[in-house]
């Protein structure tokens, strides 16, 4: 399976400057490779991630970045992973979206923990719902930032995924904890870990910096392809993960029983 990830630089609140990025680091995959079966951007990712919520959000069912992210896949064929706010109720939600290579809309997940240290829960409805999709023979989970802090979320998602995604605007300040974070997740769910971070600074003056990368069941770091500063192509067996779940099971081992009652 072949996952393209994409540090966007986000221009900040800017929907029409990210689509022109968008476009031209599709326009670049599609030029230097040929089989990919995932394209992914980081968290909010035409806008950057913002409280102002009521001003970015959009109607799902109008959505001008879901129409955009179709066409784009619909145009080279490739499936496409991305962030958009989406109105809900009196407030909004920070959603992961998914389009096939077809143009079409596959499944849309709300984050479930909005990050409260930045007020997130006071502008964003959390979610309270899993979400996941097949891609390329992978059964895929998704995730959203501040999600990656919540272990037992992701043992809930490896009892049917290979793939677990998170898309972030994780700051540098802390991005020692989301390196830890993806490979714990890898290690402990014995799973593909795919970590999408943006980079450059954001409107609140936050740096990023190149922290996207994908982890293996083995917790190893994998070597991708770099297209730019922006783009890497990494390429995944799928058959390493119930290889490893195999030789060595964990999962076999877990009181999930214990689990609920201690937590």
């Amino acid at each position: 399976m072949k996952i393209a990830l994409v540090s966007l630089d986000q221009q900040w609140e800017n929907k029409q400057a990210n689509k022109e990025k968008v476009a031209a680091s599709l326009a670049l995959i599609a030029e230097r490779c040929i089989g990919i079966d995932l394209v992914v951007y980081p968290e909010m990712t035409l806008t950057g991630f913002t409280m102002e919520s009521e001003k970015i959000k959009e109607e799902e069912d109008t959505s001008e970045t879901i129409v955009f992210f179709e066409e784009q896949a619909k145009k080279y064929g490739v499936n496409i992973a991305f962030g958009v706010v989406l109105a809900k109720g009196d407030k909004a939600s920070n959603c992961l979206a998914v389009v096939s290579g077809q143009g079409a809309l596959l499944t849309t997940y709300t984050k479930i923990h909005p990050f409260s240290y930045a007020n997130e829960d006071a502008h964003y409805q959390a979610g309270n719902n899993l979400k996941k999709v097949n891609i390329g023979g992978a059964t895929i989970g998704l995730t959203i930032c501040y999600d990656l802090r919540f272990p037992e979320l992701y043992q809930g998602y490896s009892k049917v995924c290979q793939v677990l995604l998170n898309i972030a605007n994780w700051p540098e300040r802390r991005v020692t904890h989301w390196k830890a974070l993806i490979k714990a997740r890898a290690i402990e769910n014995q799973v593909f870990m795919v970590g999408v971070n943006r980079i450059g600074k954001d409107g609140n003056g936050l740096q990023y910096v190149a922290s996207s990368e994908i982890v293996s069941p083995y917790g190893e770091e994998l070597k991708g392809v770099s297209l730019s500063e922006e783009v890497a192509v990494y390429e995944i067996d799928l058959g390493e993960v119930a290889q490893y779940r195999k030789e060595f099971p964990v999962k076999s081992d877990r009181k999930i029983t214990l689990y609920k009652d201690i937590l």
